[in-house]
């Protein structure tokens, strides 16, 4: 079962940039973690690597071992089987190449509970991770990866859910913030000195109720950004390209479980989340978000756009991009007849952004722009034969994972380059 959604809150405090949501420590949410907390007597807190709606990820030094770990600390109301899916996912350590996404997925080092004001935590040990692929992209000026280091992520992404699909799960929430990046070989030997001084110490910034009353003992006393750990996109080389798909609280066996709600962000979720409500989703949804986000990763711009988008902009995007729906879609749309004639041709609306569009627009020119290789038309027309036929409208027409790794643009392109670079990146 997924976890419960988080619920909104009138805002309590003064907003922290960078910050989790503070209103969210509260009886069944967040545990306070300190800089300097030691849990089990051996995993001394040094920093924040980052947070989400159930949780919140540290960087501590394992004294007993002597190295890094990141440690996840979920909100006491998670309800989430993310233990149990991720011991099952990284168990594998076969040496065949469905296995090789065993590599990609978080290993458990080591599992506890935390007690505190807010309730019972579960808490669970991985090693750590520098920054997710949306960090480093919005590090950088230009917002794009090398051609070769954009072909060795894609294949280690497609490699990873093919592995996730394989043992029968759903990841559920697939997108550039839930794929991190490896920390780098050395960084395990970097003094906790050397760390502060290399990516800087936690910024404690004050917590301020807006009722000027005493703070709860289940809010802690400041609020810390995650620390900076990455570097800029197109900077990213080879050796660092190794990636680690995180974040399965959304994740579920379709075998075991019916799940109808789609909490991917709205500009990247499947269709039929909205069209087909009634039928469970299952691993076809995963491909569409895969489709999204190896278009991200070879693209400066999302595929699909929208600043505070309704779901009938999305389907506006949709349909600009790819054509036009299923006809028992397209006949129960009602803002279809607004927005498009008959035959799909848009209607008073400025830009149309048809796929060829998108591909020069975000793709090819800002390469050109920034002095960076754009694809020939040879490989250019295999990512998008590949990706087209990814974002299928109906999920029953979309490849599975392992077809996807089978086509043209991953055979000829980005496993041979992922393949080439594998050894410059194992530890």
């Amino acid at each position: 079962m997924a976890p419960t959604k988080a619920v909104a809150f009138e805002p309590l405090y003064e907003s922290l940039e960078g910050v989790e949501r503070l209103e969210n420590y509260r009886p069944g949410g967040y545990h306070p973690v300190k800089i300097g907390d030691q849990f089990r007597s051996r995993y001394r807190i040094l920093h924040k690597l980052g947070y989400g709606s159930y949780s919140t990820t540290w960087l501590a030094h394992d004294d007993e071992n002597r190295k890094y770990v990141a440690i996840k600390v979920c909100t006491a109301d998670s309800k989430s089987q993310e233990f149990k899916i991720l011991s099952t996912l990284a168990g594998s350590q076969h040496a065949s190449v469905k296995c090789l996404g065993a590599t990609m997925i978080p290993s458990i080092i080591d599992k506890f509970n935390i007690q505190g004001p807010n309730g019972n935590h579960s808490c669970y040990v991985t090693i750590p991770a520098r920054a997710s692929l949306a960090d480093v992209k919005d590090g950088s000026w230009i917002r794009l990866f090398q051609p070769h280091v954009a072909r060795i992520l894609a294949a280690q992404l497609a490699t990873a859910v093919e592995h996730i699909h394989a043992r029968g799960y759903v990841h559920g929430d697939l997108h550039l913030g839930n794929i991190l990046l490896k920390m780098p070989p050395d960084f395990s030997q970097m003094s906790v000195e050397r760390l502060y001084a290399e990516y800087g110490a936690p910024e404690l910034d004050p917590v301020i109720p807006l009722d000027g009353k005493p703070l709860p003992p289940g809010v802690p006393s400041h609020g810390i950004a995650p620390a900076w750990l990455g570097k800029a996109s197109e900077e990213i080389s080879s050796a660092d390209a190794s990636i680690m798909l995180s974040d399965f609280g959304e994740a579920f066996a379709p075998s075991q479980e019916q799940k109808y709600e789609s909490q991917t962000p709205l500009v990247i979720r499947p269709p039929e989340a909205h069209f087909e409500p009634n039928k469970p989703l299952s691993f076809p949804s995963d491909i569409w978000t895969l489709a999204c986000s190896i278009w991200a990763i070879v693209a400066q711009r999302p595929l699909f756009e929208g600043f505070l988008a309704t779901q009938d902009d999305m389907t506006c995007e949709h349909v600009d991009a790819l054509g036009i729906l299923p006809p028992e879609w397209w006949e129960k749309w009602e803002a279809r007849q607004d927005k498009f004639t008959e035959d799909g041709r848009p209607i008073n609306r400025n830009p149309f952004r048809s796929w060829e569009t998108r591909f020069d627009d975000s793709v090819q020119q800002p390469r050109r722009e920034c002095g960076i290789a754009p694809f020939d038309e040879e490989e250019k027309h295999a990512i998008s034969s590949m990706l087209r036929s990814m974002l299928s409208f109906r999920p029953e027409d979309r490849p599975t994972a392992k077809h996807v790794l089978e086509s043209s643009w991953m055979v000829k392109w980005a496993l041979p380059e992922y393949y080439k670079s594998k050894d410059t990146f194992e530890v």
